[in-house]
């Protein structure tokens, strides 16, 4: 395909994407034209493939074909409604893909809409391993202050140590920080919060975070006076927890904290490629 016919098939289909709510989409029966199918009836046949597809790829058809009319004007003047479909890029990703790829249309469609979909399925990829880290950092930011706080408060670090196994035991259900180690396959040198799932750092979070608080307002002194106070706020929070449901001493390990940053610095560099890639080619247009 010639470079001349990319940048203006880009354009075109830049310039009949529309937004809603923050989210992009196309018509149905603009995409029909932009794609040069003469025939509805034979576009429908593709969109029907392309929503079989959503469904067996686990997404929910309603998120990306949603149903609407257009009203348009007959030679008698008169006004008929007929359906279409707002289609989000996913959509279009799907469409094209079912398409047939020796039309020009088709194949260009089937690249831009692929890379397209790729570049917002990295930044959720990002966005979800994000909250991990962060809510990893938070917690180690947090257990570091009541460490400094507690040892104002005549507390070394093997008494600190034994504090915080004694909150995950209360928050583990009578599983303190070496069983749970063990349990979920973690070496002993490793910090167990570097594989927990995101609502379970969350929580060991939020009950560290009332230790600190109700020690300093209290003026808590001593390991054993300290040691109650976190497991009871570490109690108090698994208990929230068990009314929805979730027990997190059975909640499987995930991935590794360090394997996550990696994992991030990497979709960091593949997102910046094809910022820079989007970047050139729009350079290329001007």
């Amino acid at each position: 395909m010639e470079k001349y016919t990319i940048i203006k098939l880009n354009k075109r289909f830049e310039e009949y994407a529309y937004q809603q709510d923050g989210i992009e989409y196309w018509l149905a029966r603009e995409l029909q034209e932009l794609l040069e199918y003469t025939q509805w009836r034979n576009f429908e046949n593709v969109i029907a493939k392309a929503k079989i597809a959503c469904e067996k790829s686990g997404n929910a058809i309603s998120d990306h074909f949603a149903d609407v009319s257009k009203k348009v004007q007959l030679g008698s003047g008169a006004i008929k409604e007929i359906p279409d479909f707002m289609l989000t890029r996913y959509a279009c990703y799907l469409i094209a893909q079912n398409g047939d790829p020796k039309k020009e249309q088709i194949a260009f469609a089937q690249s831009y809409f692929a890379i397209q979909t790729r570049k917002q399925e990295l930044l959720e990829e990002r966005i979800q391993l994000m909250e991990r880290l962060q809510a990893r950092e938070k917690l180690a930011a947090t257990e570091t202050e009541l460490s400094k706080n507690i040892y104002e408060r005549g507390v070394d670090n093997s008494g600190f140590a034994r504090i915080r196994s004694k909150g995950d035991w209360a928050m583990f259900g009578g599983h303190n920080t070496s069983d749970m180690k063990r349990k979920l396959g973690i070496k002993a040198n490793r910090p167990l919060a570097d594989f927990l799932p995101t609502i379970t750092i969350t929580a060991k979070q939020l009950a560290t975070e009332i230790t600190n608080f109700n020690v300093k307002k209290n003026d808590l002194k001593g390991e054993r006076n300290i040691t109650n106070e976190h497991i009871k706020n570490n109690d108090d929070v698994r208990s929230l927890l068990g009314k929805s449901g979730i027990k997190p001493e059975e909640l499987p390990a995930e991935e590794d904290i360090k394997k996550l940053e990696r994992r991030v610095k990497s979709l960091d560099k593949q997102i910046a490629k094809k910022n820079l890639k989007g970047k050139n080619d729009t350079d290329n247009e001007q």
